[in-house]
Parts: structure tokens; C-alpha cells; sequence
């Protein structure tokens, strides 16, 4: 012990200038068994235990994935464990306040080994009050703005870090395929490669370095639970391996790839088995092929559910063990993961050998965050850094760039000279829902709502606003009836509709975490509030605020004008009061397909050739809306697709270049997009794959020559034995504003 000590008696781990892989050997063989479990397990915040103590039942926590506390067991219990150095993480602390606290507690404890927090800082941190709230992640996929995911990220590391919250349950890069799933709006889209690249940047950003000023990120829900048999959280998926490794493994590869410290598996069963106990996930694949050196965390309660839920454990104690033994290191959340993983060591049945693995991979990133040097916050200067001016105007550029021009008849910009009058009516018109799930409370001037930012932006408007009410299931046909005839006195109708998405009223949402449907229509009386308005006579406007696809293929067949702003954020309303009346040239693109109707899930663009050999009787095959489609205040022409050769060895490349020009009378960024396809192939192969694009600005008049780069990486695929090759033969290359094939060059290179 004194070898590990220095001259003054200070321990070697609290030694800020040793190496951090010594300052982890000597704590960990100082500490107890009981302290090493500790670390491995995770407790909700104290004030989140003493508020749902109050208000829920032991019944009501079964099947809630939101709220927690421990029948049986205090806040003060959990404050007593945390002084006793059995306590590693805690989520769900919402205020720097108690996160000083909590670290005081965790300092008074035999080691001082701070604990590490953890939040669901999914679109900036704003599961917590006072901080910038930026657009869901299915917004700002929409921007194709690569460098915007990056900023984003370290804004939110500086505002946790502000908070002394140190570690983020993000990026979510699950590729969702299956728009009744609710959690559509927490992920980049249905595109691995668009996923890929969002979810690097983003782990880069939040990580930097990892030192004093970043956070933990953490690449999740490892894997496939965004594909679900029902398109219900948590439900089984099955799904054949080629499928796991060629959609849903590469964004998880590409974040362990970029550093990603943390990674958390999935709710779901994957081909029979629990993804919480999957052994070939955590270690052949995750530790073995991709050499992942950071630690795994369950998701909520997910381990106790190989007991409850998915019966492959006979009780609690054989699911830890399960668990463990499979590859999990950190358990979320619950009082008995102490007691009986320390009774399995003792048994025998887990070598502390593996407890002590799991606990150096934890240890080392508190190491590297600073923490013990670092373990508190100031409070002085935390506002010095949340909502701070820098980072709302991030959040205003990020929702321009997000929000999706769907359709546009000439009726878009508008005119304030023209339309004096104005209705504005919907469930989302004048409501904080427009922060998106995973938002909590925040500050009525911190927030821009629709109505509030057209107020803004059109103040000679008379905006005639007709309340609707916040909750689409149970909607007043009196306020529609009142909007309807209110429309025909108006220059012009906006209505704002589409999902319900706050997690203050958790079980009256329609979208969000564990909120799926069974269809993607519009709730209640939307519809008829949209048609009523219409029947007016007067033009119309459609903006939805949502984070899934809707099927709204009347308003796209009726209307002259739609808006898709997905969850915008704190300055949502001021982006789309701006797009509307010609402030902001609209730019996004969808990071996901926009089908008709439920009933052509699934529906995506990189679909096998035979997918559609039978076109559907009675209604199209074709979406309503294709990913990467989206509108402009302004014409783009694309010509000129040349590729620098024709031929090309298996190891070679091929530079592909086209000429896109603004040909309308405003100045405008455009997407361009790239999709390969191989010809013909050993194993059928996606009729195009999204490879490459460029987000360019153009002035009227301007053209601009774009250049891409296929390299043998983007050729690549799985043969018949699972093993990556480029096979020889014809690829074509396309070119141009969306997925649909009629908005595409195309040309042909071979591989010989």
C-alpha cells in the first residue's frame, strides 16, 4: 500500500499527474467488493424518488419507463448508500443543486470516488430546466449539416458540464424503419449512412477530448429495437443477420470508430435473445470485431426484464448474472443489484476477476473527465454558460435548417401586404410542445411558439388565434366548429397540427418514448379541423409538429401548402414564422421516408428490387413524400453528371462531378445527394444507397460544379458467406435533389 502512496502519503489515484491506467490499478485494489459492485449500478435522483414515492404506486412502476423509486427503501436510504461509496451513477438529477449534493455525499464515502451523471441530454440538455433546447435529432439528420451536429454537441458538453452533469444517454443511432415506433423523432432517420455520419460528429462533439470540459457520450439502443414486429418499443425484433450487419450494426461500428465511451443496449429480445444478456452483441461483436473500449450500460430496469418480461432468467439474481456474464458493466437502476451480484462472487459463479473489468472501464472515464479533480459545478457561473447567447443562436439556426417544405402551390412566401388577416388555429399553434420529447419545463421566454413567432415576424398581421387546446384525443368540436367559421372572415388559414409529445403529462401522449401507434394519421379531430378550415375557401397552410412520419395525404392532396418542422425546439415558432413569410429560404430534407398511410410500413427508399414487383391494389405503391425530398423558395437545375472514368480495379476510385445551378430569384442552400447501386450482384443489393452529399449555398443566377469521391468503401458489400468484397461489375451512380428516381442523373462505372 505504501508503494502506491507519495511521498506526502497522498494515494497514487489521487495523484492528478500519474497516469491515469495507474491511478485506476491502485484505487481499484483498494476497494472492497461491495464498493466495486457499487460502482457498477446506477440510482434515480433523490428528489425524482421523493416525488414519484408520493404520487405513484408499486403497481404503477411495472410498466413505467419514465419514473421510479424503491418500495421498501428511501431517499434517505439511497443517501446513505452514496456515503458509503456504493453508489457509482445517477440519472434523472435535474438541477445543479441536488448534483452538488449528491457529489458532497459521494465525497464523505471511505475512497471519495465521485459518482458520474448521467442524463437524457438527447437534443441539448434539455431534459432539464434552463438550458438550450435544440431540434430532435430527426430535425437536424433533416438539415444534412454535418458540422451543425458537431456545434450542437459541444453546446450541450458545455451546458451540462455547467450543471456537473457529465454524461449523456446520446446519440440514439438506431436506423428506424417503422413509422408507428415512437422514437422516430430521437434518431437521425432511416439511412445507416446518414446515421453513420450524424452520430460520429455528434460523439465527437460531445466528447472532444475527454477531459474537464466534455461529457461521456453514449451510441444507443444496441440493436435493432427500431424495427420492432409491432412498432412498439421494446417488442421483439427478429431480423436475419445480414440485415443486423448491413442497416442496423454500421452506425454502432462507426460510433466506436469516433471514441464512443458508453454504449447502451436495447429493450428488445434480438432473435430470441434479450439484448441485455446477448453475449454476441456485447463481446463477439461489440469487444471482439470492433475492439469497443468504453463500458456498456442497460437501459431501464432492462436486466430485471430477462427475469419479468422475457422469462430466460428464473428470478432476479440469474438475470444479473446473465447479464454480467454476457458483458454488461453498469446496471440501471435498482436496489438489489448490490446485494446479489456481491452473493454470485461469493458463490463462486462470477470471478471478481470480471466484476474488476467492468469497474476499470468505469473508473477510467471518471479519471478522465477530471471528476476527481473536479467534482462540483459552480453555481455562480453556471448561467455564464446555459442559454447563453452563442447557443440560442445555434438553436435558431439548427430549426431553420430543419424544418421541411413539403409542398408549395405559389402560395409560399407569404405576403403580409396580401393576407392581412390571418387564422391560426391546431393543437401546436400556441404550445410548448414544440421543444419535442425529452423537454422538460422551461421558461415561457425561453420558448418561441408558432403563434408568438408569427406575431413576430408579420406584426402588422391581424392573427385571428383559435385555441384548440393541447391534447389531440380530446379535442372540442366547438373550437373546431368556431375555427371554421372564423376561416371564412380571414385572408388566410395556418394550422398547426400533428403529434402530442410532452413527458409532464406522460400517459396522454401520442409520440415519444414508449408512445406507439397503431397507425400515423392525425389524432382526433385533426383532420376535420384541417378540411372544415379548408372548406373556407380561403388558402390553407398545414404545419406539423411531430416526431414521425404522418399520413396526411388529404392535406397533400387538397391543400397549396405544407410544412413539416418535425420538434424545432425552443425557437421553433420563430423558424417557421420566418420560412413562412420568405425570412428563411426552406433547406431540410427528409432523414425519412413520409408514407401514405400505415399500411405501406414498410416503406423506405433503399429498398430490395422485388419490394414492389406486385405494385397494391386500389392505392399507390409510391410514398407521399421520398426521403431526402424537400422544397425551396427557389429553382435548382442539375446538369452535367460526369464521371472522371469508366473503369475502374476493385481497389480504385472514381470521381463523379455535376453542375447545379440556382435558376430562380432567391438565394438558397441546396443538398445534393449521392446514391450508388450494384447492377447485378451474388446477393440482392438495394436498389440505391445514399453514399455522399454536399449542403451548398447558391446566389440567383449562380451554378457550381459538386464533386464526389466513390471509394472501394462505398462499393462494399456483404457476399454469401457475411464477408465484406467489391464484386466486379456495372454500378450506377445518381445524382440529385432527392431519392426519387425522377429527380436523378445517372450514369455507370464497372469494376473490373
Amino acid at each position: 500500500m505504501c508503494a502506491s502512496c507519495g511521498n506526502d502519503g497522498t494515494p497514487l489515484y489521487k495523484d492528478a499527474s500519474a497516469p491515469v491506467g495507474k491511478r485506476v490499478e491502485d484505487l481499484l485494489g483498494r476497494m472492497t467488493l461491495e464498493e466495486k459492485v457499487g460502482q457498477m449500478n446506477q440510482f434515480v435522483g433523490l428528489e425524482h424518488i421523493r416525488k414519484n414515492e408520493a404520487s405513484l404506486s408499486e403497481e404503477d412502476l411495472k410498466n413505467n419507463t419514465a419514473n421510479a423509486f424503491y418500495p421498501g427503501f428511501s431517499a434517505d436510504s439511497v443517501a446513505e448508500w452514496t456515503k458509503k461509496g456504493l453508489v457509482g451513477s445517477f440519472l434523472h438529477v435535474l438541477t445543479l443543486d441536488e448534483a452538488n449534493y449528491l457529489q458532497s455525499l459521494a465525497m464523505q464515502s471511505r475512497l471519495a470516488i465521485p459518482v458520474i451523471f448521467g442524463i437524457d441530454a438527447i437534443h441539448g440538455n434539455a431534459n432539464a430546466p434552463d438550458n438550450t433546447v435544440y431540434p430532435t435529432n430527426i430535425g437536424l439528420a433533416s438539415s444534412f449539416d454535418l458540422g451543425l451536429a458537431y456545434r450542437i454537441a459541444r453546446e450541450t458538453a458545455a451546458e451540462m458540464r455547467a450543471m456537473n452533469m457529465h454524461w449523456t444517454f446520446n446519440p440514439n443511432v438506431e436506423v428506424a424503419r417503422d413509422p408507428r415506433w415512437g422514437r422516430v423523432g430521437e434518431t437521425f432517420g432511416e439511412d445507416p449512412y446518414l446515421v453513420s455520419l450524424m452520430g460520429e460528429e455528434t460523439v465527437k462533439g460531445y466528447q472532444g477530448d475527454l477531459s474537464s470540459d466534455d461529457v461521456l457520450a453514449c451510441i444507443k439502443h444496441f440493436a435493432g429495437g427500431s424495427q420492432p414486429i409491432n412498432g412498439t418499443n421494446g417488442s421483439p425484433t427478429d431480423l436475419s443477420e445480414r440485415t443486423i450487419r448491413e442497416v442496423f450494426f454500421p452506425p454502432f461500428e462507426k460510433g466506436v470508430e469516433a471514441g464512443a465511451m458508453s454504449l447502451m443496449t436495447a429493450h428488445n429480445e434480438l432473435n430470441g435473445i434479450p439484448c441485455h444478456s446477448n453475449e454476441w452483441l456485447m463481446e463477439d461483436v461489440l469487444r471482439g470485431e470492433w475492439d469497443f473500449k468504453g463500458f456498456v450500460v442497460s437501459d431501464w430496469m432492462d436486466i430485471e426484464h430477462i427475469h419479468d418480461l422475457h422469462a430466460t432468467a428464473e428470478n432476479l439474481k440469474e438475470a444479473f448474472f446473465q447479464s454480467i456474464m454476457a458483458g454488461m458493466d453498469m446496471h440501471m437502476h435498482g436496489v438489489y443489484w448490490n446485494e446479489y451480484v456481491c452473493e454470485l462472487v461469493r458463490e463462486g459463479r462470477i470471478p471478481e476477476s470480471r466484476i474488476d473489468e467492468s469497474v476499470r472501464r468505469i473508473l477510467e472515464m471518471k479519471f478522465r473527465l477530471g471528476l476527481f479533480e473536479q467534482p462540483y459545478a459552480d453555481e455562480k457561473t453556471t448561467m455564464d454558460v446555459r442559454l447563453c447567447e452563442t447557443h440560442r443562436q445555434t438553436a435558431l439556426e439548427a430549426a431553420r435548417k430543419s424544418i421541411v417544405l413539403l409542398k408549395n402551390d405559389g402560395l409560399l412566401p407569404l405576403s403580409p401586404e396580401k393576407y392581412r388577416r390571418v387564422l391560426v388555429t391546431g393543437i401546436n399553434a400556441d404550445d410548448h410542445n414544440i421543444l419535442g420529447d425529452w423537454s422538460a419545463d422551461q421558461k415561457p421566454e425561453n420558448v418561441v411558439t408558432v403563434l408568438e413567432g408569427l406575431k413576430m415576424i408579420a406584426p402588422q398581421t391581424d392573427f385571428v388565434f383559435v385555441d384548440q387546446g393541447w391534447d389531440p384525443r380530446n379535442m372540442s368540436r366547438q373550437a373546431v366548429d368556431r375555427a371554421a367559421s372564423l376561416a371564412r372572415t380571414c385572408d388566410l388559414n395556418i394550422v398547426v397540427a400533428g403529434e402530442y409529445m410532452y413527458r409532464g403529462r406522460w400517459t396522454e401522449r401520442t409520440s415519444g418514448e414508449d408512445t406507439d401507434r397503431s397507425d400515423i394519421d392525425l389524432v382526433g379531430l385533426q383532420n376535420e379541423l384541417i378540411q372544415k378550415v379548408a372548406a373556407s375557401g380561403k388558402p390553407t397552410v398545414l404545419v406539423l409538429i411531430s416526431g414521425r412520419p404522418l399520413g396526411t395525404q388529404w392535406a397533400a392532396e387538397h391543400l397549396p401548402a405544407l410544412v413539416n418542422a418535425w420538434e424545432p425546439g425552443m425557437y421553433g415558432g420563430q423558424a417557421i414564422a420566418e420560412i413562412l413569410y420568405g425570412q428563411v429560404n426552406p433547406s431540410a430534407k427528409l432523414a425519412v421516408t413520409i408514407p401514405r398511410s400505415v399500411g405501406q410500413t414498410q416503406m423506405i427508399y433503399n429498398h430490395k428490387p422485388s419490394q414492389y414487383f406486385h405494385p397494391y391494389a386500389v392505392t399507390p405503391s409510391t410514398p407521399l413524400y421520398p426521403f431526402g425530398y424537400g422544397l425551396s423558395y427557389t429553382d435548382y437545375e442539375y446538369s452535367d453528371l460526369r464521371l472522371d472514368r469508366t473503369e475502374i480495379p476493385a481497389d480504385g476510385s472514381v470521381k463523379v462531378s455535376v453542375t447545379v445551378k440556382n435558376t430562380g430569384r432567391m438565394a438558397g442552400e441546396e443538398i445534393v445527394q449521392l446514391y450508388i447501386r450494384d447492377r447485378f450482384s451474388q446477393v440482392t443489393r438495394p436498389v440505391k444507397e445514399l453514399k455522399d452529399f454536399a449542403r451548398i449555398a447558391l446566389e440567383p443566377g449562380e451554378s457550381r460544379n459538386v464533386e464526389f469521391t466513390v471509394t472501394p468503401d462505398k462499393l462494399k458489400f456483404l457476399d454469401k458467406g457475411l464477408k465484406p468484397i467489391v464484386e466486379p461489375g456495372e454500378f450506377i451512380v445518381m445524382v440529385g435533389p432527392s431519392s426519387d428516381d425522377r429527380d436523378l442523373l445517372t450514369a455507370s462505372f464497372f469494376v473490373r
